[in-house]
């Protein structure tokens, strides 16, 4: 009940300023709202998502009445539900998630952005013009001229919607509400003439129903299937988003589809805007604590109340009030933190151009040219091979191949082969997760001219074989993932005196290793370090906590340390507390495994007692609160030291608090080194069991 009522507050000044910014009737607006509260909310499949009229559909919509008139735009709508509850019935729903995230936000983007170029003249006391361009080069002369009353109520009101929500943190009042509401009562007490909400004053009888467009099929059929889709991806998206906002059961997208789809039918035959699920509506419900599509439902129903017993109240806002809401809204959906996100992704053209076509042509076009953008995008990362050409300590020339080659990025290759002296010895490494013939046969020739001229070449391939395909026809198998470690085997044949030589591991790392995990590595430099469990483990040299756990740089947060050993807090050595305080309180780690190992030199000191109390062993192996005395069977002693040091971790006061809001889980790990497997280990029994399968998704 509390959600339902802060959302309907909400929902009042979104709806008619939407309606206002689309050029329709204002009723239509509550129409829909009305709509989507109670039909979508019954049926459907994201319970706490909350559907109304959009502000992403705002462009569209207005650009269908133009065409057609507000009756035609009703039909279009209710056949544009048709085809919605079609795609949902052909379960469609997550078909609509394949469009680049990119596309769709920049889509948004540029509607916001012409949104608040047309509504800014509103606010400003003149109208709107055709097209963002006109909006923009009319704006300074609109600025010059004589606003009046309006444009102060239109700077209050964006006033009131920025700072209100830094100021009074309580969802119990929305910004909107709050600056219409003070905007209303300020423009009533000093009288402005200012234009206001003009409501029939009988709602049921002027509603506008449906009419034929006066269009040949073509005109209808582009506009039907354009409201259809947008209206669908939004929504879903929208589901999508909610679902992150919540724990609770999540969305079928398929029936929210059809659900959508049966409220713009709806709405369209009742003379209603179009529908999609809000996230602005939805966030506010979650945020609200709603737990049921009941809050969706009387939403609806108190939208409809007031509609129909308090139309005079709402017939008191100053226009240039919802056009200043409108603006707002507009702006905010250019989201800073989503074209942060796409920078990093190297996505920023695709969101550009996508915002870019939206305003200076029609949203289809701006659509289409995203898409467009979002495969170019696609096609050159797919593609990209980078080559790397340099001339070793030894004299030795490397070239270092990775990523996919195809034939449109051979002529890079060609151009970095071609830098190599004559008459050298030159190593070609090669870490590819695709070659095709045409760029294989341009290093094949190659590499024949090199060595007819005197030099010597080796191709030395790390992974996948591809050279080896090409040489007996296989190249057609297809595109492979390139392992992110070195190969085993390979390491395997090292001989031993390489392999326990730092110098020659770091150079087979650089070698065979470095060019596949530079990219992965790369972005956590780029973006920092955000593991999901600190891992505390034996500083034993058999025990390798990545292979083990099959995991990669950025995955684990380790402390490793002489019998995994966890002192009580406040007791002894802090180098461990610090390291478990920063990682729940810094990295925010949702899980700490302890993992003991068979063979363990400090239980079988602790055991035997094989040590010097005096010592900076014997002083460290004291810290683990354990007493092993007599204790002839180590697998046992080291479980129950495993156990044991689950107790000290809770000594932390940082372990308790996160474990009680549930936001941290303590796990304890037995690794058999002779069978290579991992058991769990029982905190209250001191015992170990295999580890469960994972259930099947």
């Amino acid at each position: 009940m509390p959600a339902s009522i802060v959302v309907f507050l909400i929902a009042i000044p979104l709806s008619l300023g939407i309606a206002a910014a689309s050029g329709a009737p204002l009723l239509s607006g509550l129409v829909a709202a009305v709509v989507g509260g109670i039909v979508v909310g019954l049926l459907g499949g994201a319970p706490l998502q909350v559907s109304g009229p959009a502000a992403g559909l705002t462009v569209i919509v207005a650009g269908t009445i133009g065409e057609f008139g507000f009756a035609g735009t009703a039909a279009i709508v209710a056949l544009a539900g048709g085809v919605q509850i079609l795609l949902g019935v052909a379960r469609l729903g997550r078909a609509a998630l394949a469009l680049s995230p990119a596309v769709v936000h920049g889509m948004l983007a540029g509607i916001g952005l012409v949104i608040a170029l047309s509504q800014i003249h509103v606010v400003l006391g003149g109208a709107p013009q055709s097209d963002a361009w006109h909006n923009v080069r009319e704006l300074p002369a609109q600025i010059m001229g004589i606003h009046g009353a309006s444009v102060l109520l239109g700077l209050l009101t964006m006033g009131l919607l920025v700072l209100w929500p830094r100021l009074i943190r309580t969802s119990l009042l929305p910004a909107a509400l709050v600056a219409v509401v003070v905007t209303t009562v300020l423009a009533a007490a000093i009288g402005a003439d200012v234009q206001r909400v003009d409501l029939p004053g009988n709602p049921l009888a002027e509603l506008t129903f449906p009419r034929w467009p006066d269009a040949g099929p073509g005109p209808i059929a582009l506009a039907v299937l354009t409201i259809a889709l947008v209206a669908s991806v939004e929504s879903l998206l929208s589901a999508v988003a909610v679902d992150r906002m919540h724990d609770g059961p999540r969305a079928d997208l398929n029936r929210e589809l059809v659900a959508q789809g049966v409220g713009n039918t709806t709405s369209g035959l009742l003379g209603g805007l179009p529908i999609t699920g809000v996230i602005v509506r939805s966030s506010t419900n979650v945020g609200a604590g709603a737990r049921t599509r009941a809050s969706a439902i009387l939403h609806g129903v108190w939208i409809a109340i007031f509609v129909l017993l308090c139309a005079g109240l709402l017939e008191m806002i100053p226009m240039a009030a919802l056009a200043a809401v409108l603006v707002v809204v507009g702006l905010r959906l250019i989201s800073l933190a989503q074209i942060r996100t796409y920078i990093r992704h190297r996505e920023l053209p695709t969101y550009v151009i996508t915002a870019g076509g939206v305003v200076l042509t029609d949203l289809l076009t701006g659509v289409a040219l995203g898409l467009a953008a979002a495969v170019a995008v696609m096609l050159w990362r797919v593609a990209r091979c980078e080559a790397r050409v340099v001339e070793s300590e030894t004299g030795e020339w490397v070239v270092t191949l990775t990523g996919t080659l195809a034939f449109i990025g051979s002529g890079r290759v060609a151009r970095a082969l071609a830098t190599i002296p004559a008459g050298r010895s030159v190593a070609v490494e090669v870490h590819l997760d695709y070659l095709d013939h045409g760029a294989f046969q341009i290093i094949e020739d190659w590499r024949e001219a090199y060595e007819k001229a005197g030099g010597t070449v080796t191709v030395r391939e790390t992974h996948d074989g591809w050279f080896h395909r090409a040489t007996s026809g296989r190249l057609g198998d297809g595109k492979t993932t390139p392992r992110r470690f070195g190969s085993w085997s390979q390491w395997q044949d090292l001989d031993r005196q390489k392999r326990d030589a730092m110098a020659a591991g770091i150079q087979e790392f650089e070698r065979s290793v470095a060019p596949l995990v530079r990219p992965h590595l790369a972005g956590l430099a780029r973006d920092g370090q955000a593991p999901e469990q600190l891992f505390i483990t034996c500083a034993d040299s058999r025990l390798v906590p990545n292979l083990i756990t099959t995991s990669g740089p950025g995955d684990l947060f380790c402390v490793r340390n002489v019998g995994n050993i966890v002192p009580r807090f406040g007791d002894g050595d802090s180098s461990v507390g610090a390291s478990i305080e920063y990682a729940v309180e810094v990295l925010n780690v949702r899980t700490i495994t302890i993992c003991g190992h068979s063979g363990c030199g400090a239980v079988r000191a602790l055991m035997t007692g094989g040590f010097a109390p005096d010592s900076s062993l014997g002083r460290w192996l004291h810290q683990s609160g354990v007493q092993f005395a007599d204790c002839e069977d180590e697998e046992r002693c080291v479980t129950t030291n495993v156990a044991q040091q689950l107790a000290n971790l809770r000594t932390y006061p940082a372990v308790r608090a996160a474990e009680a809001a549930g936001r941290l889980t303590l796990t304890g790990l037995y690794f058999d080194l002779a069978e290579a497997r991992m058991y769990t280990v029982d905190e209250s029994q001191g015992t170990r069991a295999p580890v469960p399968m994972p259930a099947a998704s």
